[in-house]
């Protein structure tokens, strides 16, 4: 899928990630989407980095596609199964 906007802002609170794109519009997705969103500090959240398909966090090993997003998809990644290392 191509997409044409690109995540110009984006910060998370206690419990949504909201992302200002370039084509005006904010979004808003649960925290509870992204269990590594979910269970870092804020200070881990704070640092996003901006990308032109979405959003990076180096420190957590998240990507966030806008894509995904803007579908109303949350985290794709399969949960270890039980006795593996997360």
């Amino acid at each position: 899928m191509s997409i044409s906007v690109r995540p110009v802002e984006a910060r998370c609170d206690e419990d949504t990630l909201w992302v200002a794109l370039s084509d005006g519009r904010t979004i808003g997705a649960p925290l509870a989407w992204f269990p590594r969103l979910l269970h870092a500090t804020a200070e881990q959240r704070a640092r996003i980095e901006l990308t032109s398909r979405g959003l990076h966090w180096e420190e957590l090993d998240e990507d966030i596609g806008i894509a995904g997003l803007l579908a109303g998809r949350g985290d794709q990644s399969k949960p270890p199964k039980k006795g593996e290392a997360a």
